[in-house]
């Protein structure tokens, strides 16, 4: 079972405006009260959340990434995720949330894109 340890690091992108949240740990229930917070606190045009030090994410991280989603949308703001594992494509996937959400490969590729 994963623990509730993450870890998040908010640093610049290499364009204006844009914020990169790198995750690492799991997201899920015992987590995701800590994903929220610093999600809702940060008010950047564009944000990018890394995902590639993400080892597992539940349906409660799952809710939390469409919550933070639908936030940025209501301030007309931007949000994508870059690097999914496996696990979290399936799961996205699966949900339909990827119909939702943009994902990328790589940091780079989503600060291209938006």
């Amino acid at each position: 079972m994963a623990n509730g340890n993450l870890q998040i690091v908010s640093v610049a992108g290499n364009r204006e405006g844009h914020k990169i949240l790198r995750l690492k740990g799991s997201l899920n229930l015992q987590s995701v009260f800590e994903f929220q917070n610093v999600v809702r606190a940060e008010t950047a045009p564009v944000v990018i959340l890394d995902f590639s030090g993400v080892s597992y994410i539940d349906s409660a991280g799952l809710g939390a990434v469409v919550g933070a989603y639908v936030a940025t949308q209501r301030t007309q703001r931007k949000m994508a995720v870059v690097a999914m594992n496996a696990q979290v494509k399936t799961l996205v996937e699966m949900t339909h949330v990827a119909h939702l959400i943009k994902s990328y490969e790589t940091v780079g590729d989503a600060e291209e894109a938006l």
